[in-house]
């Protein structure tokens, strides 16, 4: 019997818990000394490098001393809690990851709940005790502070802790003598998570995630919670409604470093992946044949905000994706559901719309940029929140805001965020910046990004995470400016731009195509205006003595795809395809839309 530990890293976003984990494979030699192997190893698709977020958890394995350590990455954003509730479910301890100066963040303490939940034992480590400002101690208080208004156990508030920096590669049990290695760790880990409990009788195993090979299709991925599973052996496959189907496995195979090799059977504790189980979700049992039993399903939080899909209708429609029509975008969602716990789709009554529900606007715009790379063209419209009635009172979704600014903003920023209802809980100032915690309804949150960061000139930290339903807060107001909408279709020109700068900010660049009902700017008033930006200057033959002009532009505004989500108003609809993202309105021509405002 091999001796394991399983153990999940748990972290806020960018306190460098992928960069941990590249340190901890880096010591169990899994490359070879002349292989390169790039930072950030287990980020690995182009999103998650781009962005420098975890989006997926990730299984990896080292051997150490002649133990096998599993480790989960987790992703630190709250909008992926879906993915961070499963994986837990399959690690018997876990370390959680700080940041020496910033200390426990509001993501840290929603992750730390699920895991303390489940009665996991953390190891804290205090990351990143190089920089110059840090402050090893009072965030080793703030840690215990925090399990205690978590209400951990005795044994989970005894915990040990590790200083060091995971980006330097070295860990220490004193954060003023730095060692050369992380080993310190890793034997941190061997002494106190406990090793899996060996658990006889029927053979039970959850479907915690779920991996994907063109050639072999679906392969489960779980822990084996008791008895042994092996090559070859028929099983029982328990669904969560509580029906049960029989099914054969064809391959075991365990995690060995990055990779996946073959094995012939698992026993309780082992983290596997099963070949040829069919129809199965993430949530079910796998179980004996003879007498199944199924373990609990995994529970997960609703879905608090919804957008609408619908199918590109726009003049340029078909001009870059591969995918357009409404069967390619449906068969889409659907495959995305099967991995994607958090998330709900429903069919509209309207041909080629669905509801797309999800954790937040990242968790969605993620799924949108995903498609648009493999791709698919769509058109998504305004993220609304998804409202509950409680015993006969509408309740809407209230997250906890977090805003660290310098102190010189802090009264722009608290003004802005009470405009949308939002109640300051706490403030405390840290040396130069301020830490400013609100309750704020989910609706306001929606578009203060930008606001936040252009009224602290980008220096403002921000993030948030779902508490509970409270009763409807009131009105909120959002954007007040106006759109500019292009008049015809055409090639925007530098000359037109120009003679109407005065009137707004622009979008688009001349030279580049637009159509008519597209947002091309944002107008000065609150009313829309309707403008031509493809009126070309009229030539003569006749020389002109130094009357003409240079066109002098402002460059346009750019914007990221969760902006332009936030931005848009509810008459207006984001297009995104394979190399374009445009703004339009839902009704493109003029006088039809004239005839619905009336209406």
């Amino acid at each position: 019997m091999q001796n394991i530990r399983n153990i999940a890293i748990i972290a806020h976003v960018d306190h460098g818990k992928t960069t941990l984990v590249d340190k901890m494979l880096l010591s169990g030699n899994l490359f070879r000394d002349n292989q390169t192997s790039g930072e950030l190893i287990l980020d690995n698709n182009d999103l998650e490098r781009e962005r420098g977020i975890t989006i997926l958890s990730k299984n990896v394995s080292i051997n150490y001393n002649g133990t096998k350590i599993n480790i989960i990455d987790t992703p630190g954003h709250s909008d992926f809690g879906g993915e961070v509730e499963r994986v837990l479910n399959m690690a018997d301890g876990c370390i959680l990851l700080v940041d020496a100066f910033e200390g426990p963040m509001p993501q840290t303490r929603f992750v730390l709940q699920k895991a303390l939940e489940i009665g996991l034992k953390p190891i804290v480590v205090i990351n990143k005790v190089d920089k110059p400002n840090c402050r090893p101690e009072e965030v080793h208080e703030m840690v215990f502070d925090l399990m205690f208004s978590l209400d951990a156990t005795e044994e989970q508030l005894d915990f040990p802790t590790i200083y060091g920096s995971a980006k330097n590669g070295w860990m220490s049990t004193d954060w003023q003598q730095p060692t050369d290695t992380i080993i310190p760790l890793l034997d941190c880990i061997i002494e106190n998570i406990p090793a899996p409990v060996q658990l006889e009788g029927t053979p039970q195993m959850l479907i915690t995630s779920l991996d994907y090979s063109s050639y072999t299709g679906r392969i489960a991925v779980g822990r084996v919670h008791r008895g042994t599973l092996k090559e070859g052996m028929n099983v029982s496959l328990a669904k969560r409604d509580g029906s049960f189907t029989k099914s054969k496995i064809k391959e075991v195979h365990v995690f060995e470093g990055l990779g996946r090799a073959k094995t012939s059977e698992v026993s309780s504790g082992d983290i596997c992946a099963l070949v040829g189980i069919e129809g199965f979700e993430i949530g079910d049992t796998i179980c004996d044949f003879e007498n199944p039993e199924a373990l609990p399903p995994i529970a997960i939080d609703e879905p608090t905000m919804s957008m609408l899909f619908t199918i590109n209708d726009s003049p340029f429609y078909g001009k870059d994706g591969k995918f357009v029509t409404s069967r390619h975008i449906h068969d889409r969602l659907m495959k995305e559901l099967d991995k994607n716990l958090a998330l709900r789709v429903r069919k509209s009554e309207d041909d080629g719309k669905w509801i797309v529900s999800g954790r937040g606007v990242l968790h969605l715009s993620v799924l949108v940029e995903t498609m648009r790379r493999e791709g698919y063209e769509l058109q998504v419209g305004q993220p609304q929140v998804i409202y509950k009635e409680i015993d006969g009172t509408k309740c809407e979704p209230i997250e906890e805001l977090t805003i660290n600014v310098p102190e010189e903003y802090s009264s722009k920023i608290i003004d802005m965020v009470t405009r949308r209802k939002g109640e300051m809980t706490m403030m405390e100032s840290n040396g130069e910046r301020v830490n400013l915690e609100f309750d704020m309804p989910s609706r306001g949150i929606i578009g203060l990004r930008t606001n936040v960061l252009t009224a602290s000139a980008g220096e403002a930290i921000m993030a948030h995470r779902f508490k509970e339903y409270q009763p409807f807060k009131g009105e909120i107001e959002r954007r007040t400016n106006g759109s500019i909408i292009a008049m015809e279709s055409g090639t925007a020109f530098a000359y037109a731009i120009d003679k109407l700068q005065d009137r707004g900010k622009f979008f688009i660049f001349p030279q580049e195509e637009v159509y008519a009902g597209q947002v091309v700017g944002e107008h000065s008033h609150e009313k829309d205006l309707v403008v031509n930006v493809t009126k070309s200057k009229k030539l003569t033959n006749t020389r002109a003595s130094g009357t003409d002009d240079k066109a002098r532009l402002i460059p346009p505004v750019q914007f990221s795809l969760e902006e332009a989500l936030e931005y848009i108003k509810e008459d207006e609809y984001v297009e995104v395809t394979p190399k374009a993202m445009r703004m339009r309105k839902v009704i493109l021509d003029e006088t039809e839309r004239k005839r619905a405002n009336k209406s």
